[in-house]
C-alpha cells in the first residue's frame, strides 16, 4: 500500500478521491495552511512517497474578499510546502491542484502551452503557485504534476459555485461557454497521474464545451434565448491526458442527476 500526503481531505475533491481510493494510505493535514510551522511540523514527522497539495481557499468571492489570507492559503503554503519537501532529500511525487482560471477566456480549445492570463485573483494565485513549483523543483528529487482543473460542481460544493446557485434561484443565465468535468472523474485523471508519476501540466476537464445557459435549461426544464457568440468562454482540449488512455466517464446530465439526488 502506497503512503500518500494530503492538503484539503475535507474539501469536496479531497474527501471523494480518499474515498474513491481505499489502497492507498492517507496522512491528512488537519492544522491551518496559512501557518508555516505547522506545516513544518507535518512533513518533518511524517514519511509518505505521494504528495497531494489540494487545499485552497476557493470560491473567487472568499479570494477577492480576504485576499491576504488567500495568498497565505493559496501560495505561501506551497512555498512552505515544497521547502519542507525538498529537506527530506528523498524521491516524492508532488500534485499540485491548479485550475483552468490561469488562463485567458478564448473561443478556441485550451491546451497546456495556450497564453496563460488568469482571470481573476484565484488563477493569479494558481498561476504563481504554478511558476513557484516550476523553479524550486527543478532538478530536485521531486517529480511535481500540476492538474489545471475546469469546472466541476458537487453537492457539498459552496452555494456560490454556479450549479449550487441554480437550485438555490440565485443565479441568472449566462451566455458563455464552460467545460464541466465530473468529481469522479477527476479523481480518476488524479489516479492514473499518480500511478504513472508524470510530470508536467495537464489539463483536467471533460474536453466538451456547454453553454451555461444550456445548464439552465437543463436543471430548470424551460427553453432560454441565446446569442449567436457566447463571449467569455473557458473550454479545454484534453488530448495530452487522454494520451494515457484516460477519458471521461460522465457528461453534464449525470453530473447534475447526481446532483439532484442528493438535495
Amino acid at each position: 500500500m502506497i503512503t500518500c500526503a494530503i492538503t484539503g481531505h475535507t474539501g469536496v475533491l479531497g474527501s471523494n478521491f480518499i474515498k474513491n481510493n481505499s489502497d492507498i494510505k492517507f496522512i491528512k493535514f488537519s492544522k491551518d495552511l496559512s501557518k508555516k510551522n505547522e506545516i513544518k511540523k507535518w512533513i518533518k514527522e511524517n514519511s509518505f512517497d505521494y504528495f497531494l497539495h489540494l487545499g485552497a481557499v476557493v470560491p473567487t468571492h472568499e479570494v477577492k474578499k480576504n485576499y491576504n489570507y488567500a495568498k497565505k492559503v493559496n501560495y505561501f503554503s506551497t512555498i512552505n510546502i515544497i521547502n519542507e519537501l525538498k529537506k527530506k532529500n528523498k524521491k516524492i511525487w508532488f500534485f499540485y491542484s491548479s485550475s483552468s482560471h490561469v488562463y485567458g477566456y478564448s473561443n478556441k480549445k485550451l491546451n497546456e502551452r495556450s497564453k496563460t492570463n488568469p482571470i481573476n485573483q484565484y488563477g493569479k494565485l494558481k498561476l504563481l503557485s504554478e511558476q513557484i513549483i516550476k523553479k524550486k523543483l527543478k532538478n530536485s528529487k521531486i517529480k511535481f504534476c500540476i492538474g489545471r482543473i475546469f469546472s466541476f460542481t458537487h453537492y457539498n460544493q459552496d452555494k456560490s459555485f454556479f450549479i449550487p446557485s441554480i437550485f438555490q434561484n440565485k443565479a441568472k443565465p449566462v451566455d458563455t461557454f464552460r467545460d464541466f468535468i465530473d468529481v469522479r472523474d477527476i479523481c480518476s485523471s488524479i489516479k492514473i497521474l499518480m500511478n504513472n508519476n508524470k510530470v508536467g501540466i495537464f489539463n483536467i476537464a471533460s474536453g466538451k464545451k456547454i453553454n451555461l445557459i444550456k445548464i439552465f435549461e437543463i436543471i430548470l426544464k424551460k427553453k432560454i434565448l441565446y446569442n449567436s457568440k457566447p463571449k467569455n468562454n473557458i473550454f479545454a482540449d484534453i488530448s495530452k491526458i487522454k494520451k494515457m488512455g484516460w477519458k471521461p466517464q460522465y457528461n453534464i446530465n449525470d453530473i447534475i442527476k447526481d446532483y439532484k439526488k442528493k438535495l
